[in-house]
């Protein structure tokens, strides 16, 4: 085996089959028939996800797999339902040890809060359970991946949770990567694509759904009910559910006569605040009206504060309260100590038994239709005998709130119906650990002036001559950002900087092979941005220092360097970054930062180049025909590749003076100049999401080549370096994996060379024929 075929074998991490069979018979006899059946199917898996409605017997599942796993097992749960766990397991027979300072290594089954995790070691443990394990969502970047990094070297491992969110990206890499089943980048390729013009929001795909909950299904089982999987729902047929909504008035907005519903964040906040003292009156006055428990949600600590000195028999449990009082007031509610809970679903909303209470009010609702769920669920679970009743306390101004909690709820129920349709507890354990990788295909195509080879960059650069390169030009895949296929051979799907410039060298060795000496190779790219939900802090990482470190070790000599200045009003509008919002800038202009460049990094081969590049005294001649003009030089020279022209500021716009309406100038770097593979797609296909622009190709093929040179990108995608390069009268020869990709490209450079031939030809002819003759 190639040292190549050996890294791409160590980037296709494989889970073998970690579970065991284990006889019905052996199961705890406390468990239900369909309980027993999903634990024997957990542990032949080994490692799984059980996606149960609340109320459905989450904790003795997870209990009874536990015992079952030979070795400790450590159990992760949230604040005061570690306690509650203890209690579920003696009612079951199953003895649970709950440690809160670190393990003295007893006990074969150790249950601990999240947030208790670093007191702990991994190699203690064969078998781990997340408990509620959508709560992970709800902690900093920081503390998933310490849970990532503790689990790994754990043989076992079952998250549990009642609401996992199909369309929400971070708590489906949660529990994939977690479970060893597909990294983050995998899953993106294979079913999610850009939702809007951003990196960071995603959703399924239109062709890929089906697929989405067939791959689901193969490591999760999903039960809202026991007939969802062929059992009698018996004493799970809950009361009924009382929903009842009680609107106050809300303030009027200045400008406004009467009150409108609030649609932005500021508005919505204002009017929250605006109606605050009336819709804590009107929940008061509901809990003060009898005697019976009650569990008041809040969202907000000035509402928590409200409520608490309007009902004096109440336990309030905030976020910076203990953790003792915390655990208190919960399981003080739970046996009765408390009469009235006031708290937040983001506190309590997890994991807690209180089918003692019937009586539940919202003072208000936040856009998270999860915690409302599971807030709900807290008292209307199994075991409930009463009718529960749950009031809803808005303002006339919060419509826009309630109408996105309604589509979530639409949301959750097509989600569980789509994975109960495709789920298979019952047949054999299927054996495969991760989605089969994209298929690797290899073709060619050529036409005018250019050739196209569909296949590894790595592999299929070695075809190419010696010294025939006059240039390379290309945008490499940028690490963390875009994800384009599951093959371990994609460049852009690593784990890491690290592994990603490691395949990358592969390449760079034969990059300098097949350029003329004294020519340049351009490599356009950007830092990789560091997000706290993902790191637990905002940053970077220096993607630019190790891409030009690692072709220096490549025998390349690094030459220059070019910024590309971005638009932040275009930028702040497309991410929603934090770093550039104005309300950063008002709340704390330490955490704001420019709108990161883009940089085009110039290495250059060693010797002479023997075919100088006449630009200017041939673009006096052909200015049309590809050559650079001095006029261009001039502009170009300069080390930001940006021109912006003056305009007005306003007090609202203060970037107006340097960014115009229209995003960029019309003689600098455009970011929408670029090419579009709509026309080679079907609707549902993912989108190409970083074409190069064309401007920036525009540039450097007409300073570091000539008519007539060929031009080479190992990662051509849809063709944009090539159709610049053709319309600019040289030759291209690009390498592209993806094979859609590589459709559109051809269908581009096809195009391009049309284009050139039909309109162009007699420029070309003229500046070749100068070329052979400077003089």
């Amino acid at each position: 085996m190639s040292e190549y075929q050996e890294f791409l074998a160590r980037k296709r991490v494989t889970v073998e089959p970690v579970g065991f069979d284990v006889p019905a018979e052996t199961l705890n006899g406390q468990l239900f028939p369909w309980q027993t059946a999903i634990v024997r199917w957990a542990l032949r898996r080994g490692r799984a996800a059980l996606f149960a409605d609340c109320g459905l017997g989450k904790t003795p599942m997870q209990l009874e797999w536990a015992r079952n796993i030979p070795g400790r097992v450590l159990i992760l749960a949230p604040l005061a339902v570690a306690e509650q766990t203890c209690r579920e397991g003696a009612k079951f027979g199953i003895p649970v040890a709950h440690k809160r300072d670190g393990d003295d290594g007893t006990g074969q089954i150790v249950v601990t809060n999240y947030e208790r995790l670093h007191l702990f070691r991994a190699a203690d443990y064969t078998g781990i359970v997340l408990d509620e394990s959508s709560i992970l969502k709800a902690f900093d970047g920081k503390t998933r991946k310490a849970l990532q990094d503790f689990a790994k070297s754990i043989k076992y491992r079952l998250a549990c949770t009642a609401t996992p969110a199909p369309n929400d990206l971070i708590e489906l890499c949660n529990h994939a990567e977690f479970l060893d089943v597909a990294s983050g980048k995998e899953i993106i390729a294979l079913f999610f694509k850009q939702d809007g013009n951003t990196t960071h929001a995603w959703r399924l795909k239109g062709h890929a759904r089906a697929d989405f909950w067939k791959w689901l299904a193969e490591w999760s089982v999903a039960v809202r009910k026991p007939s969802d999987i062929g059992y009698e729902d018996g004493p799970f047929v809950l009361p009924p559910l009382r929903m009842h909504s009680h609107v106050v008035s809300g303030p009027v907005m200045d400008g406004w006569l009467l009150p409108v519903q609030a649609s932005t964040l500021t508005e919505r906040r204002d009017a929250r605040r605006g109606s605050l003292a009336d819709r804590v009156a009107a929940a008061a006055a509901m809990a003060n009206g009898n005697a019976e428990p009650w569990l008041v949600w809040c969202d907000l600590n000035a509402e928590s504060e409200a409520l608490h000195r309007a009902i004096p028999d109440s336990s309030e449990v905030r976020g910076s309260d203990s953790s003792e009082h915390k655990e208190d007031a919960l399981l003080g509610f739970s046996e009765g100590r408390y009469r009235v809970l006031v708290t937040k679903p983001s506190i309590a909303g997890w994991g807690m038994n209180w089918q003692h209470c019937a009586n539940v009010v919202f003072v208000g609702l936040s856009d998270s239709y999860e915690q409302f769920y599971q807030a709900i669920r807290r008292c209307w679970r199994f075991g409930q005998a009463r009718e529960v009743h749950c009031y809803v306390v808005t303002s006339d101004c919060d419509g826009a709130v309630v109408a996105n909690i309604e589509r979530k709820e639409r949301q959750a129920a097509e989600m569980f119906s789509e994975l109960v349709r495709e789920m298979s507890v019952y047949e054999a354990v299927n054996q495969r650990q991760r989605r089969a990788e994209m298929e690797y295909r290899t073709d060619e195509r050529s036409g005018e002036g250019w050739r196209l080879l569909l296949g590894d960059a790595c592999e299929r650069i070695k075809e190419l001559e010696a010294d025939s390169v006059g240039l390379s030009v290309f945008s490499p895949p940028f690490p963390g950002m875009y994800a384009y296929t599951n093959s371990a051979r994609d460049v852009g799907n690593c784990e890491s900087i690290a592994q990603l410039i490691e395949h990358f060298a592969f390449l760079m060795g034969d990059m300098l092979r097949v350029t003329m000496p004294g020519r340049c190779c351009c490599i356009h790219l950007t830092q990789e941005p560091v997000f706290k939900g993902r790191d637990g802090f905002v940053g970077l990482r220096d993607f630019r220092g190790d891409c030009i470190r690692a072709m220096q070790a490549a025998g390349w000599q690094y030459y220059s360097e070019v910024t590309i200045d971005k638009n932040p009003m275009l930028k702040a509008s497309r991410t929603k970054e934090a770093t550039l919002l104005f309300k950063t800038l008002s709340a704390d202009s330490a955490g704001c930062r420019p709108a990161l460049a883009d940089y085009l990094l110039v290495f250059r081969k060693g010797g002479e180049n023997a075919m100088p590049i006449h630009s200017g005294q041939h673009a006096r001649w052909n200015p049309a025909a590809g050559w650079i003009t001095s006029d261009e030089w001039c502009e170009w020279a300069s080390p930001v590749w940006y021109r912006a022209m003056p305009t007005e500021r306003t007090e609202h716009q203060p970037w107006q003076g340097n960014y115009p309406s229209r995003h960029q100038a019309t003689d600098g770097i455009r970011e929408t100049d670029v090419l579009s593979p709509a026309p080679a797609r079907d609707g549902n296909d993912e989108k190409h999401l970083c074409p190069l622009q064309l401007g920036v190709i525009e540039r450097c093929v007409k300073l570091w080549s000539a008519p007539g040179d060929v031009v080479f990108s190992p990662f051509a995608g849809i063709g944009s370096e090539g159709y610049q390069a053709l319309r600019l009268h040289r030759q291209f020869v690009g390498i592209e994996l993806k094979e859609s990709y590589w459709r559109v490209a051809c269908q581009n450079l096809e195009r391009a060379a049309r284009e050139a031939t039909e309109q162009e030809a007699p420029l070309f002819a003229a500046a070749l024929d100068t070329a052979s003759d400077p003089a």
